[in-house]
């Protein structure tokens, strides 16, 4: 044994088993080693499709519009999966189209997009591979705006003047062809049915051709201030106490008065031009002598409202004899008259009438320069009168007139609907009760103008 091991064979055959056990626990560490840091001699290949990939577009933004180029392609990407995986979640890369070339013409041409910033070692595929583009100078050009709105939905009755916009004019910018092509420039007011009242909004505006196709164009400013005024037609007309029912024996109507005397309806300009009036039935049956009523005025259904539901109804009476409220004429048997008979008649003294009441006289007073005070004023707006004060006329009696100063007396109008620029307003008038009144003029001129902000 001893002579074996000593031999120069069996140590060859050692040194030769340990050198090849050593060789093999070498590699297979290296092996290991390269596996866990991704270095695999063999890595997996794969694909990903990254999808809605932004396009950029490099040309001359100051002198050129440029069409077509869609916002977004898809990437097919292909190559070492951990590689796949990290451009996918990062995005780094980007998809461009290259027009910047100085000396590019106009018109139509084919461009096939780009790609960068992408790792070498992955291969990339675009979806579509190219683009159909127009190039054309950029022009810029002032065009007016013109406001619309939908007037079936404002309310039964209402109409609505012409809307105003500002600022009145907008500027476009696009390409050559697509300027040439605006046929209007309208900015639609949003309303909801049933509108009755004036609106203030903002509106987007949008350039059309002759079609009133939708232009790709660029708008400054992209949206304008729209005021549409809203107002109902009226009409004044007066108010017509009948009588109704039959008077107590004993009692007389001498006269039924109703205060105010007028009444202003609101609705259709055809539905007014119907209505003269407004009747306001008396029931006398249980009425005992002088007596003052409040009674409902009846609205017509063809009027959407009226400017007061009441009124004040005065009735004046006086006592009779029931046998001389209902005697009857005592008709006689005809006789041939002589001339003598004749005569006595004529000369026969008649009966004198009964001794009536006399109404009071009217008379009128004069107050000059009262001053109009405007109500309703907004934070920011200042309200300029063409003239501030005027002359009003009352009418009544004359114990009642001397009772009147000018403190009792307002006149006011009101603007708090009022937009920008200058209108004609109704005054109001407020004056003691009994009396009428007339006025030089019943509108007055006044200018809204905004007030300068604070800087």
């Amino acid at each position: 044994m001893d002579k074996f091991t000593n031999s120069a064979w069996f140590m060859r055959i050692v040194a030769f088993a340990l050198a090849a056990l050593l060789f093999i626990s070498i590699n297979f560490e290296m092996e290991s080693d390269k596996k866990s840091l991704g270095l695999s001699t063999a890595p997996e290949i794969s694909t990903e499709t990254i999808e809605n990939v932004p396009v950029e577009v490099y040309y001359d933004r100051e002198n050129l519009v440029v069409s077509g180029v869609p916002e977004t392609v898809d990437v097919t990407l292909k190559g070492a999966k951990s590689l796949l995986i990290n451009a996918k979640n990062q995005r780094d890369f980007k998809v461009y189209v290259d027009l910047s070339d100085p000396a590019i013409s106009m018109g139509d041409r084919t461009v096939t997009f780009k790609i960068s910033d992408l790792n070498e070692k992955l291969v990339a595929t675009i979806d579509p591979e190219y683009a159909e583009v127009n190039v054309q100078e950029r022009v810029t050009k002032e065009f007016s705006v013109e406001a619309e709105y939908n007037s079936s939905l404002l309310e039964e009755g209402y109409t609505a003047g012409q809307p105003t916009v500002s600022p009145q004019t907008v500027k476009i910018t696009g390409a050559k062809d697509a300027i040439e092509q605006i046929s209007y420039v309208k900015a639609n007011l949003e309303i909801s049915k049933g509108l009755n009242e004036t609106v203030n909004s903002k509106a987007t505006v949008k350039a059309l051709d002759r079609d009133l196709n939708k232009l790709d164009v660029t708008i400054e400013p992209s949206s304008v201030a729209v005021s549409l005024k809203v107002s109902i037609p009226s009409k004044t007309v007066s108010i017509a106490p009948k009588q109704t029912g039959k008077a107590k024996d004993g009692i007389r109507i001498t006269s039924i008065s109703v205060d105010p005397k007028e009444v202003t309806l609101f609705g259709s300009e055809t539905s007014l031009e119907k209505i003269d009036e407004i009747n306001l039935p008396v029931n006398i049956s249980k009425i005992d002598g002088d007596t003052e009523l409040e009674l409902d005025l009846n609205k017509p259904d063809s009027v959407q409202k009226m400017s007061l539901g009441k009124a004040q109804v005065k009735i004046r009476t006086e006592k009779v004899d029931v046998d001389e409220e209902n005697a009857e004429p005592v008709v006689e048997e005809e006789e041939p008259e002589t001339e003598q008979k004749q005569e006595e008649q004529v000369v026969e003294e008649k009966p004198e009438p009964e001794e009536e009441d006399e109404p009071a006289a009217i008379e009128s007073k004069t107050f000059n320069n009262i001053q109009i005070v405007p109500v309703g004023i907004r934070d920011d707006q200042d309200a300029e009168l063409e003239s501030d004060v005027t002359n009003i006329t009352l009418l009544g009696e004359a114990d009642d007139l001397k009772k009147i100063t000018k403190d009792d007396i307002n006149l006011t109008v009101d603007v708090s609907n009022l937009d920008e620029g200058t209108h004609d307003v109704d005054l109001a008038v407020t004056v003691p009760e009994g009396v009428e009144w007339e006025l030089d003029s019943k509108t007055v001129s006044v200018t809204i103008t905004q007030k300068d902000e604070e800087t």
